[in-house]
């Protein structure tokens, strides 16, 4: 759940990486070659498991705790281990920049995708959730045509269509299998599509170590808000206690290895390998809740993931030419 961050956000060390030249060597070297996008995408690999292995234990700890509880426990412990974290790197836990315009809005959408969200994995199958989420670079690449102005050709537009007609076969609306619920998973996504496009506006002096600071405490607002319409607050036993601690660390440690893997080989060949998180949603599902992804929500799933690549991989080649 806290896996969709921008690859600025991602390649940005904090305020004081300027001050390492190591650190400007290292990102060349790591940028460059078939065994830097290997280790590169074996660490999105991880990340992206990292993530599933999160959403599964927070899906479980929702089975008998109030999801406001859940998300206000979730935020706690990411609150102190990214304070922590930037107190370690000689920086403030809060930057005054989330005061700004840009950051407030980024807020907004941030507990708009991580309240829908958490209520579609505690209510509607992992796999189905999981898979709806995959459609955000899709999200965020049309609202980047009206927010900062870029341009997307034909082919790319074909891939956009084709990855909402993927989203439309998992939900299959006018149909008897279909119900709102499903829904939840879609306005989460339109959330982190707009957490993500105010990223980019974000001030670059603000590191990751600070962003996962607001990220958190944004956790924390969302279950406030959905806290009183979920049931009173219990104290949950030692196994639920184990699972939220497990989801955190998973969570945290996802986090990191996604980073690294931004920074290790070239963003273009290591951003694929997100979508495996759809593979390990879909694992856990089966394995841990006896999920049954009926033949449409597996075929929208590729479609969707086919499309994401496909755009990005054209994304990329636009990118090139106009450098050539």
């Amino acid at each position: 759940m806290f896996g969709l961050v921008s690859p600025r956000q991602m390649r940005d060390t904090g305020p004081n990486h300027h001050s390492n030249p190591d650190f400007h060597m290292n990102t060349r070297i790591s940028r460059h070659g078939a065994a830097w996008n290997l280790h590169g995408a074996a660490w999105m690999i991880l990340a992206m498991a990292g993530f599933a292995v999160e959403d599964t234990l927070l899906k479980m700890a929702a089975t008998t705790l109030p999801v406001g509880q859940v998300l206000i426990s979730f935020g706690f412990v990411g609150i102190v281990v990214f304070a922590l974290w930037a107190i370690l790197a000689g920086e403030s836990p809060l930057n005054p920049a989330v005061l700004g315009r840009a950051m407030a809005l980024r807020s907004l959408c941030e507990v708009t995708g991580r309240l829908f969200f958490m209520l579609a994995i505690a209510l509607t199958p992992l796999s189905t959730a999981s898979a709806i989420l995959q459609a955000t670079p899709l999200v965020v690449m049309v609202g980047a045509i009206f927010i900062f102005g870029e341009t997307i050709g034909p082919r790319r537009w074909l891939a956009v269509l084709a990855g909402f007609a993927g989203v439309l076969m998992v939900l299959r609306p006018g149909t008897e299998g279909f119900g709102p619920l499903p829904l939840l998973a879609v306005i989460g996504m339109l959330g982190f599509a707009g957490r993500d496009l105010a990223t980019r506006a974000a001030p670059a002096t603000m590191s990751f170590r600070q962003l996962g600071v607001l990220g958190f405490t944004m956790l924390i607002v969302a279950g406030l808000i959905t806290l009183p319409f979920g049931g009173s607050p219990v104290m949950p036993d030692t196994e639920t206690w184990l699972g939220l601690l497990g989801a955190s660390a998973a969570g945290i440690c996802a986090y990191t290895s996604l980073t690294i893997a931004m920074r290790t080989g070239e963003v273009g060949a290591v951003t694929p390998f997100r979508y495996t998180r759809l593979v390990f949603a879909m694992i856990a599902g089966v394995a841990v809740f006896g999920e049954r992804p009926d033949s449409w929500t597996i075929a929208g799933s590729g479609i969707i993931i086919l499309a994401g690549i496909a755009a990005l991989r054209l994304s990329r080649n636009k990118a090139g030419a106009a450098a050539r």
